[in-house]
């Protein structure tokens, strides 16, 4: 049941995939955990009153866990040409100017994947919240574990922004991406906190 292929590729001396697809590998485990807690609350009827609403999430949870998916190998291809720029010749300054333009170029691309999968792995945290306070009881735990992924995966996806942003020339770029990761952590960071700290209080 348990498939090792990712986990060998990442454990491989490869370039990719690396700490970005973990990262969406990561918040795709947590949406398909919440969207397990979601499951085994529908259609029960002490569960009723959010039957509706956590149809909802599930859907939303499925949304987001296929683009995170999809993301291990977006973050992998937008990584290439920022690789090969930097295999670029530069022994020249022709060469070395062309080299450059290929690196910021690829820049871009490669901080938007990341940012790509923060924006999911907030949806994803967001969810949990719903789950851990609204679904079946006998998972909660599950919802909280849920959240404690997610939140990691926001974490490690916010390390290849800051690399990247870091070699950037456009000052104005790299600024506007560094506050939209920002605003993802503490965002992400302070909800999943409130979803794990609330569920550890209940199960005590």
């Amino acid at each position: 049941m348990v498939n090792t292929e990712f986990v060998e590729a990442l454990a491989s001396g490869a370039p990719t995939p690396g700490g970005g697809g973990a990262a969406a590998y990561v918040g795709a485990l947590a949406s398909a955990l919440a969207s397990m807690v979601g499951n085994l609350t529908v259609g029960k009827k002490k569960y009723a009153a959010v039957e509706e609403r956590m149809q909802a999430e599930l859907l939303e949870l499925a949304d987001t866990r296929l683009r995170l998916l999809e993301l291990i190998d977006g973050d992998a291809a937008a990584f290439a040409p920022l690789a090969a720029a930097y295999g670029l010749p530069r022994g020249t300054e022709e060469e070395t100017a062309a080299r450059n333009a290929a690196i910021q170029e690829a820049l871009v691309e490669a901080c938007e994947a990341p940012l790509a999968i923060m924006d999911q792995c907030l949806l994803v945290i967001e969810s949990c919240s719903f789950v851990a306070e609204h679904g079946s009881v006998m998972a909660l735990s599950d919802a909280g574990a849920a959240a404690a992924l997610a939140k990691a995966a926001l974490q490690a996806a916010s390390l290849n922004v800051v690399i990247n942003i870091g070699s950037m020339d456009d000052a104005a770029r790299a600024a506007s991406y560094r506050e939209r990761m920002d605003d993802a952590l503490a965002a992400g960071g302070a909800l999943a906190d409130q979803v794990y700290e609330g569920v550890l209080k209940r199960l005590a």
